[in-house]
């Protein structure tokens, strides 16, 4: 079973404890009172806009070493473990003396792995601070992890000496008993710090954990039920606590923990794929076939959904249906001999004799070469592991057949976050990377009569040839540059885009000759409208009345653009078309190839119009051709480094190529920048 280990974390936060009232902003930024408001808020736990505040005291006072310290902590609290060890470098690099920046990085390199490394930073730290109890604590936990238990017995022994009423040290210490493998010592560990707080859900985890070791399933569950009474919402009990009732032969009880931690968490995969394991055993096959799908829309390349999903067809006579499923694994894992054998019994129940003999021989043939030579002819074992599927052969880790199929059809203990969508005006805050936002490009900039909606972004959309137009009052109304959506959202929107759309259609009937920019403002308001064809007419008016009108232009690739992605809504890779463009309407090719264009142009009259480049790189991350989307997004960045939406894209981009190194890096960027799905998408990437 899974367990988390908040345990460890929480002290970090002890770090941001508020220092001081909130003070007001200066024209010009005071540093100082900057950090400081940013210490409150990230004492709040509002990370994306405490990192915001540490922006701005490091563009003031980049020489100081506390706004890369705190701004490290920021990230780590949202899990960007990378950009944390980044931010304390910078801090050290500042002031070497600032012991606690060792405290961040030290943890920061426990979550990735590199547990000796933190025990570097851990010992430095305690160069300057010999008895610091949480220097010792992490230190012991990096020991335990790595295996040097007597080290470990060495660290804890002496913290516990020193600190004895410290109950989480006893929880680290019997977690280290417990990997050791005595469970008496590892009881009286847990029990010690239960004396010392009756709070600690950790406790009740792990004794819980040694209980489920033992098939002790009644204290197992009792432990659980205490877990669950400190912490009613949290989602991962009801699944834990649900593994334990199954294993008590408690059907219903776990049915309910599953049904109820789908209340909390409707997108909750291992809870949907539990239930649906569940329900297929009690002949719930349909239900089940729901939720396996449910599943797969949630993690299309999660095999094991697949797999379970194609044997509930199968006994549901969907045999069609089934060999679908089938086929999607024989295509990526094609030694996976199960999969050929489930096949053939679909082609015996549909009466096709000769496919079915073909699929047996398939899967006796990968046996039988496997049997003669397991090195050389391994056999498939589809994982999902840190949430991507992997393939695992036989020779890694010896494992019979009947011992593989249990665990590919085992109930999972452990849970993804949920997956729900903030709305608008959501307070941002907390960790953002725990919410599955739909992960999707930052959408391009368009122009608008609607202003933009407030975001984390410290920036004004600043758009030279636009803020002339607005300056000299050309017409009653104002233009905005806004990246979300140049549509209008409720019926007063709507009604009043129509409203805009009437007036400017009054003063062109009118006017014997009417001016470029009231062809351009009736333009914007049909892109606005959706009414493409008629936009594009009138901007092009607006563009031979002025041919250096660099709005018109870019409003005129707007409406190209959102015309050919309305002409077409994926563009599926094909083995036998080395054009993407081959893929899609023709018309949405030439829409797609007409925004390029007036980009282009926009380019030449504004070389250091960062939107446009930021634009073309969408269109291009649209037809796949990921190295000229990283080029135009490169451009946006080179333009303004602290482009946020750029820096996202262009790591979606390098994710496309399989760049994880500097996906990761840019991502980060973003977070820092204040794109919130940065750090969700950081999280399930890793």
């Amino acid at each position: 079973m899974h367990f988390p280990k908040d345990y460890i974390f929480k002290y970090i936060l002890l770090l941001a404890a508020p220092l001081g009232g909130v003070a007001g902003m200066q024209a010009q930024v005071n540093a100082e009172q900057v950090l400081t408001i940013g210490k409150n808020v990230l004492s709040m736990e509002d990370y994306l806009l405490s990192i915001q505040y540490f922006n701005l005291a490091i563009k003031a006072k980049p020489y100081l070493a506390d706004p890369y310290f705190y701004r490290g902590i920021a990230k780590l609290s949202l899990d960007d473990y990378e950009g944390a060890i980044a931010d304390c470098n910078l801090a050290l690099e500042r002031n070497k003396y600032k012991s606690e920046a060792y405290k961040v990085r030290g943890f920061a390199y426990m979550n990735t792995g590199r547990d000796s490394l933190a025990i570097e930073d851990f010992k430095h730290g305690l160069e300057y601070n010999p008895d610091d109890r949480y220097f010792l604590f992490y230190k012991g936990i990096a020991e335990t992890e790595l295996k040097r238990y007597e080290r470990a017995d060495s660290t804890f022994g002496y913290l516990l000496r020193r600190y004895p009423n410290f109950e989480d040290a006893y929880l680290a210490n019997g977690r280290k008993e417990l990997l050791r493998g005595d469970t008496v010592r590892a009881m009286e560990n847990i029990d010690k710090a239960l004396h010392l707080s009756k709070s600690l859900v950790n406790a009740y985890l792990l004794k819980a954990e040694i209980a489920a070791r033992k098939s002790d399933w009644t204290e197992a569950l009792a432990n659980m039920d205490e877990a669950i009474r400190l912490r009613p919402d949290e989602t991962d009990y009801y699944i834990n606590r649900a593994y334990l009732r199954y294993n008590d032969e408690d059907f219903f009880g776990a049915m309910s923990d599953y049904n109820y931690s789908l209340q909390l968490e409707p997108d909750n995969t291992a809870a949907l794929f539990n239930r649906a394991l569940l329900r297929s055993q009690v002949k719930e096959l349909s239900n089940a076939e729901k939720d396996f799908s449910k599943v797969l829309d949630l993690e299309p390349s999660n095999f094991y959904a697949l797999y379970n999903r194609g044997l509930i067809r199968l006994e549901l006579e969907k045999y069609r249906d089934a060999l679908a499923d089938f086929r999607k694994i024989a295509q990526q894992y094609p030694k996976f001999h199960p999969v050929y054998y489930a096949m053939a019994e679909c082609y015996r129940q549909m009466g096709n004799l000769r496919l079915m003999a073909d699929n047996i021989k398939t899967a006796d043939r990968l046996v039988t070469n496997y049997v003669a030579n397991p090195t050389k002819n391994p056999l498939d074992r589809p994982v999902i592991s840190a949430g991507r599927n992997s393939t695992r052969h036989n020779g890694d880790t010896p494992e019979t057949d009947e011992e593989f199929m249990v665990r590919f059809n085992q109930l999972q203990t452990n849970s993804n976050v949920d997956e729900q969508q903030l709305a608008f005006n959501d307070r941002i805050k907390g960790r953002v990377q725990d919410r599955n936002f739909n992960i999707a490009p930052q959408q391009p900039y368009f122009i608008s009569f609607n202003p933009p909606e407030k975001s984390l972004r410290n920036i004004t959309n600043y758009f030279r040839d636009l803020e002339n137009l607005n300056r000299r009052q050309y017409i009653g109304r104002k233009f905005y540059l806004r990246s979300d959506s140049p549509m209008p959202s409720d019926q007063l929107s709507i009604n009043n885009s129509f409203g805009i759309e009437e007036e400017f259609n009054n003063v062109i009937s009118r006017s014997a000759t009417p001016r470029p920019i009231d062809y351009f403002g009736r333009g914007v308001a049909r892109v606005m409208l959706k009414n493409y064809d008629d936009a594009i007419i009138d901007l092009t008016k607006a563009i031979e009345g002025a041919d250096d009108f660099i709005s018109a232009y870019f409003a005129r690739a707007n409406a190209y653009y959102l015309k050919g992605i309305s002409g077409h809504t994926s563009l599926p890779k094909d083995d036998k078309a080395n054009d993407v463009s081959m893929l899609m309407p023709e018309t949405s090719a030439i829409d797609f190839r007409m925004s390029l264009a007036d980009l282009d142009k926009v380019i030449t009259l504004a070389p250091n119009m960062p939107y446009a480049w930021f634009n073309k790189g969408i269109i291009y991350y649209q037809l796949q051709d990921y190295t000229s989307a990283i080029q135009c997004f490169s451009e946006a960045i080179n333009i303004d480094p602290e482009f946020g939406e750029a820096y996202f894209n262009r790591g979606l981009s390098f994710l496309h190529q399989g760049n994880r190194e500097k996906a990761f890096t840019d991502l980060s960027k973003a977070g820092e920048s204040g794109v919130l799905t940065s750090y969700n998408l950081l999280k399930r990437i890793k």
